[in-house]
C-alpha cells in the first residue's frame, strides 16, 4: 500500500512524515522544503503477529507494511504548472490513497501560505487543482467514447455516465463524491482521476486541542463535514504528538499517550482507517522460519491470498488448513486447536477472514 501525504505548505505535512516515518524528511518554516518526494515505509502493527512469534520464535519476523510518500506543498494554479504543480500532479498519480493534512492549529509562529486558518478553504484549494488536472483527463475519454458511439451505440451508456462525472467536477466535487453502481465504479476506476482515489483528512491540531478534547476544535467539525459529504475518511491527529513519541520506547510512549488520554498512537489509527478506506485485511502465516501477515482486498478467496506468497501456490492450489486466531490464541497451541477441530480444510470458495492463521497446501 502507498499512501501519499499532502497538503498546503507549512501545514505539519513534512512534521507527521518525519514523526511516522523517521525518515529524517527536511522540515523547515517555509515553503517548497519538501520537494523531491520523501518515501519512508512503515510496518503495520499487529499484535496478533507478535503473539505468533511469542509462539514459534521464528528465525524470520515479517510485518505488513505502508509505503509513505511525502509530497511537495501545492500552490494556487499547480495544474497549470504553478510552483510544483507538475511534479506534486505526477506523485500524487502513483498513490493509492492520499493523507491529506489539513492545519486545524493556530501557531503565530508558523506562517499560513494564505495568511488564516481556513480549512474548508485549503480542502477546496488543492481540491480545486486536483479537479482540473481531472478535467483534462475526462475531456480525452469522453472524446474518445463519443467516438465509439457511431461505431457501437452500447457505448452510449458508458458517455453518459462520464457526462454525470463532469458535471460533478464542473460544481467542484471530486469524482469520489460521485453515486456509483457496481459496474459504474468499475468505469470510473479506467480513467486515472486524482480525485476518485480515497482520502484521509487528517485534521493537525494542537496538544491543547487533544487534552481538551478534539470535539471543540471548530476546525475539526468542518473538516469532518467536508469528509462526510464526499465519502472520505477523517482523523485527528497532532503531528507534534507523534513526534515527540517517535523516538520513545514502547513503554514510555504508552505512559506519554495515556497521560493524553489516548490508547494509541496517531499512527495506529492512520493504518486502521487506510485499511478500512481501502478494504484491506490481513492473514497470518506461522511457523519456526517465519511469522509473517500478508494485506489482501476484503473478499479474496483462499486460491488468490495464497498466490501473495508465490503463484506456483494459486496454480497449484489444494487447500487451506484455516484456524481463526481468537481460537489460535484461546486454544494456545496449533496441536490443541486441531484437537477441538477449530483448524478447518477450507477448498477454492473460501472467502479469507482477517486474522485467518493458514497453512496452504498445493501441488504443482
Amino acid at each position: 500500500m502507498k499512501l501519499g501525504i499532502v497538503g498546503l505548505p507549512n501545514v505539519g505535512k513534512s512534521t507527521l512524515f518525519n514523526a511516522i516515518t523517521n525518515a529524517g524528511a527536511q522540515s523547515a518554516n517555509y515553503p517548497f522544503c519538501t520537494i523531491e518526494p520523501n518515501v519512508g515505509v512503515v510496518a503495520v502493527p499487529d499484535k496478533r503477529l507478535d503473539w505468533l512469534a511469542d509462539l514459534y520464535h521464528p528465525d524470520k519476523y515479517t510485518p505488513a507494511s505502508i509505503e509513505f510518500v511525502d509530497i511537495a506543498g501545492l500552490v494556487k494554479g499547480a495544474s497549470k504548472g504553478e510552483g510544483l504543480g507538475n511534479k506534486f500532479l505526477a506523485n500524487i498519480r502513483e498513490v493509492d490513497a492520499i493523507v491529506h493534512v489539513v492545519r486545524c492549529f493556530v501557531n503565530d509562529d508558523i506562517i499560513h501560505v494564505e495568511g488564516s486558518i481556513d480549512p474548508k478553504r485549503d480542502i477546496e484549494t488543492i481540491n480545486l487543482e486536483l479537479i482540473l488536472s481531472d478535467m483534462e483527463v475526462l475531456d480525452r475519454r469522453i472524446d474518445k467514447t463519443q467516438k465509439m458511439i457511431k461505431a457501437d451505440k452500447k457505448y452510449q451508456g458508458e458517455y453518459e455516465f462520464f457526462q454525470r462525472v463532469r458535471k460533478a467536477l464542473d460544481a467542484g466535487k471530486p469524482a469520489r463524491s460521485v453515486e456509483c453502481t457496481e459496474d459504474e465504479a468499475a468505469l470510473l476506476s479506467t480513467v486515472s482521476l486524482l480525485t476518485n482515489k480515497p482520502v484521509i483528512y487528517a485534521a493537525n491540531m494542537s496538544e491543547d486541542d487533544f487534552k481538551g478534547g478534539v470535539e471543540n476544535n471548530p476546525y475539526f467539525k468542518t473538516v469532518r463535514e467536508i469528509a462526510a459529504q464526499e465519502r472520505a475518511g477523517v482523523l485527528p491527529i497532532c503531528a507534534e504528538i507523534e513526534a515527540e513519541i517517535s523516538g520513545m520506547e514502547r513503554e514510555e510512549k504508552e505512559l506519554f499517550l495515556a497521560d493524553m488520554g489516548l490508547t494509541e498512537s496517531g499512527l495506529d489509527r492512520l493504518i486502521r482507517e487506510c485499511y478500512t478506506l481501502l478494504g484491506l485485511i490481513s492473514y497470518l502465516t506461522a511457523g519456526q522460519p517465519e511469522v509473517r501477515a500478508w494485506t489482501i482486498t476484503r473478499g479474496t478467496k483462499a486460491p488468490q491470498a495464497a498466490g501473495k506468497i508465490h503463484s506456483d501456490f494459486e496454480r497449484g492450489f489444494i487447500r487451506a488448513e484455516v484456524v481463526a486466531f481468537d481460537d489460535l490464541k484461546d486454544c494456545g497451541t496449533m496441536a490443541a486447536a486441531r484437537e477441538k477441530g477449530l483448524v478447518r480444510s477450507e477448498g477454492k470458495d473460501y472467502v479469507m477472514k482477517d486474522g485467518d492463521v493458514v497453512l496452504f497446501r498445493f501441488n504443482v
